[in-house]
């Protein structure tokens, strides 16, 4: 399978609650409050300071020598619940964040291969906060995946 067919499965997911997962080609520069809330599929990361942490290895050899290689790929699964609206804070939007990380752990459990696109289970860390894109700050969380996918 191809990087852009596992980017296509996790557009696909169909997480409960969610009005809006978007492929890349849809991705917006910064969402409006009516495509709230939405999932956002980030095959680049946006903060330097992880990406010295967590280096991909790239290309690797399976242990085995007939196998085929591997590249282990890093994607942000963005999710944006609302604005980060002034007078408003986050404990408003707890419930509904709590909720959406459930409902996304619920969609991709049944689906932990993405169809077949990934080699292994995809590996997530979750990492609830507040996020800026297009200069407007969100509450969300940010599943980041690592993939392993087979060339």
């Amino acid at each position: 399978m191809s990087f852009r067919s596992a980017l296509n499965a996790l557009a696909a997911l169909n997480v409960n609650g969610i009005a809006r997962n978007l492929a890349i080609e849809a991705t917006p520069e910064a969402p409006q409050r009516g495509q709230l809330p939405a999932l956002l599929i980030l095959p680049i990361d946006f903060h330097e300071e992880r990406r010295a942490q967590e280096q991909s290895h790239g290309f690797e050899a399976l242990a085995f020598s007939s196998a085929g290689q591997t590249v282990s790929y890093c994607v942000t699964h963005l999710l944006l619940i609302a604005p980060a609206a002034q007078g408003r804070g986050i404990r408003d939007h707890l419930p509904l964040l709590v909720d959406s990380i459930d409902a996304y752990f619920s969609a991709l459990g049944a689906n932990v291969t993405l169809g077949g696109a990934l080699l292994e289970p995809a590996r997530v860390r979750v990492e609830p906060g507040s996020f800026t894109l297009g200069g407007v700050a969100y509450y969300g969380c940010a599943f980041r995946h690592t993939w392993l996918i087979q060339m």
